[in-house]
């Protein structure tokens, strides 16, 4: 059995159940290396990354370089004498980095790889309609998300959840697949897979305020997907017009497909048509009607459908832009 000593790069929520995973099973993590505190919200207040928080709350040794490739940075990672390096939902690694740990440094990423390589693969998995995703470890080399691959572990995606529901669980997921892949490097029992080249890949492109806008001209399976994949994180958004010239920003949260028969009875419209009817707000597409629940107007709280229009009137013109 090799003795351990481990050094975890991380930042964000889906980060700390990995880290949270080999304190308890003792695991000697002898650094921790994360974000830079950085003012967020509202009040501009310096907030510390969630996987610095725990780590302080574990009493393990945090650094937080500004510039990975940074001599001094370097030299204090070196004095730690890891010789394997973890990393989930960092940034990307210079060479000098990821080469140092004698026993490499593998990566814990949120999806079936090759497929969704890149910043969002959860949210991009639900967006294009996948029925299964999952979390893969796989070696760090040159490139990103390319390394040879040592563990998967699929999941089913499920027909309403979104992508909150699906990072909890594959943050619990790949948690479990991180303590299998140590195990594995423990006893010096790593076989890896490189990766299969496919033609046709889907890539997890960073979002952003272009590809997060809903397009009513897809159909409502497509657009029900969009919605879901981006909630509750960073949010699918529309704008739309209310009988004037003013333009309304309205971010949807959850929304469902009605029925043939709902749609039919509710009648035609032209694509992106707004229709209120028995408290409900729905939008025309390409094929069905898109029944709206949770909502977000520009400058108030996210609220349920039926609480926006007790305080909002649509226009019969209203139409979605």
């Amino acid at each position: 059995m090799r003795d351990l000593r481990i050094v975890f790069m991380g930042t964000p929520d889906f980060a700390v159940a990995g880290l949270q995973k080999l304190v308890e099973n003792k695991y000697t993590v002898v650094g921790v290396i994360t974000a830079p505190d950085r003012p967020a919200g509202r009040g501009q207040k310096i907030q510390q990354s969630a996987v610095k928080q725990y780590a302080s709350q574990a009493n393990l040794s945090v650094l937080q370089p500004t510039n990975l490739k940074a001599p001094e940075f370097i030299e204090e990672l070196k004095a730690l004498n890891a010789n394997l390096q973890i990393v989930v939902a960092f940034r990307m690694l210079p060479e000098v980095v990821w080469k140092m740990p004698e026993y490499g440094t593998f990566n814990l990423h949120a999806s079936l790889l090759p497929d969704y390589r890149g910043a969002a693969p959860i949210n991009w998995a639900i967006i294009k309609g996948e029925k299964e995703t999952g979390v893969t470890t796989f070696f760090i080399d040159e490139k990103i998300d390319t390394g040879a691959i040592i563990l998967q572990e699929r999941t089913t995606i499920h027909s309403e959840e979104n992508a909150g529901g699906l990072h909890d669980r594959l943050m619990n997921l790949g948690s479990e697949l991180i303590l299998e892949t140590v195990k594995l490097i423990e006893k010096d029992t790593v076989e890896t897979t490189i990766q299969p080249k496919q033609e046709q890949l889907h890539t997890a492109y960073k979002l952003n305020r272009d590809n997060t806008r809903i397009d009513w001209s897809q159909s409502v399976e497509s657009i029900h997907n969009h919605i879901r994949g981006l909630s509750p994180y960073p949010v699918a958004w529309t704008l739309f017009n209310n009988g004037d010239t003013k333009e309304h920003q309205l971010k949807v949260y959850k929304a469902s497909i009605t029925s043939d028969e709902e749609s039919s009875e509710l009648g035609n419209a032209s694509i992106g048509e707004i229709l209120i009817k028995n408290d409900e707000l729905y939008v025309a597409t390409s094929t069905n009607w898109l029944k709206l629940e949770e909502v977000q107007l520009s400058g108030k709280k996210k609220m349920a459908v039926k609480d926006l229009l007790n305080g909002f009137s649509f226009q019969n013109s209203a139409k979605t832009l």
